[in-house]
């Protein structure tokens, strides 16, 4: 069987490459951490703190979210699947029990402060630059998440992976957007 490349010229990373990328970098993590409870006992509480972390940032990328959507309505058709991904990544992280709307932040950890990040900056009035602010929020989180996958047993890891592999796809797809 052949594959053809295409001719047309990349602007950019492939979205494959982004994804197959932070995806190998989960399962190497997630194939060399050890087990719940090989940490000394302490596992499970720096497991729950990990989760209630991750699920605070996607709940805080989740409301950033909903900022633009309100300031540039028009770009809603572009955002609504994207927001529905991250909806899932806070769920899936324990997470935006009621994710429905603006301020569904349920802290797992019963911390009462919400993300800042939301709070600290405003909406950029140019479409493209909210699009922009919004793929580098979507990056910088992606690259975080990495990061932090190699400090967290298997299973989490992979979770962490996935949904950083996916924020990857989303800061793509924002990028392409806001040409």
């Amino acid at each position: 069987m052949s594959f053809s490349l295409s001719s047309r010229a990349l602007s950019g990373p492939r979205r494959r490459s982004l994804l197959v990328g932070a995806a190998g970098a989960g399962l190497l993590a997630g194939c060399s951490s050890g087990g719940p409870g090989s940490d000394g006992g302490d596992g499970a509480s720096q497991v729950e703190r990990a989760r209630a972390r991750v699920a605070r940032d996607s709940e805080g990328l989740l409301e950033r979210y909903d900022l633009v959507i309100a300031a540039h309505p028009d770009l809603a058709s572009l955002l609504e699947p994207l927001r529905a991904e991250v909806v899932r990544h806070a769920k899936a992280f324990g997470g935006a029990k009621g994710a429905g709307g603006r301020g569904a932040s349920a802290s797992p950890s019963g911390s009462p402060s919400a993300s800042p990040t939301t709070s600290a900056s405003p909406v950029p009035e140019d479409p493209g630059a909210a699009l922009t602010e919004l793929a580098a929020a979507e990056r910088k989180l992606a690259d975080t998440r990495a990061k932090a996958l190699l400090g967290v047993p298997g299973e989490l890891a992979r979770l962490m992976a996935s949904v950083a592999a996916s924020g990857a796809g989303h800061a793509y797809v924002l990028t392409e957007g806001a040409k």
